[in-house]
């Protein structure tokens, strides 16, 4: 065999650590929040309003997708 037939993935200790999903949920949702709390501020026009609430309901709908997607077990549960 030579080297170029062996092949091995490489991973730092720290990929290898799971993460803590309803750490990552929460923290998604309080950006949501945080992102819509800056609705009401000294905005002339709208579209920083757009973006903000783009941002944020993108936040949440990835959170969700998550949670449907782990019901469905079409992702693995860490």
């Amino acid at each position: 065999m030579s080297a170029l037939e062996e092949h091995q993935d490489v991973h730092a200790p720290d990929q290898l650590k799971p993460t803590n999903r309803r750490r990552a949920q929460r923290g998604a949702i309080i950006s949501a929040v945080v992102l819509l709390m800056f609705f009401w501020g000294n905005q002339e026009g709208n579209t920083e309003k757009v973006w903000l609430v783009l941002l944020a309901v993108g936040l949440v709908a990835v959170v969700i997708g998550d949670i449907v997607l782990r019901k469905a077990g079409l992702r693995p549960n860490d």
